[in-house]
């Protein structure tokens, strides 16, 4: 990597963990809850597999140490900073609004959370 792209890599992933308030755990724990909640039985599908990829690929990366990462692994942070900040654009996010507090937490932002995003 050249000096520059070691530069976005650390602007890239500061931003990532700013917006990411979630442990793997937790977000581990919320996708596979969702995942089995909306697989209706019939199918064989497994609740790993049920997740949505975006939020697969966030836990994934927060598996990761800075210097293992890929660059679909930096696309994924992108994705997931511009979905935070393109939901909290929109907003706060109140206990009435479903959709956009699960968009957050599928990528591992708590909404109830203190973040440095002032929202």
């Amino acid at each position: 990597m050249t000096d520059e792209s070691d530069l976005i890599l650390d602007l890239v992933w500061q931003e990532f963990h700013e917006v990411v308030n979630m442990t793997s755990e937790e977000l581990r724990a919320f996708l596979l809850a969702s995942a089995s909640a909306s697989a209706d039985g019939a199918d064989a599908v497994s609740p790993e597999a049920a997740m949505p990829p975006l939020g697969r690929q966030v836990l994934q990366v927060l598996g990761k140490r800075k210097a293992d990462l890929t660059a679909d692994d930096v696309e994924t942070m992108r994705q997931a900073v511009d979905r935070v900040e393109d939901t909290l654009a929109e907003g706060a996010v109140d206990d009435d609004d479903d959709d956009r507090r699960r968009a957050l937490l599928e990528v591992g932002h708590n909404p109830l959370r203190p973040s440095r995003l002032g929202s």
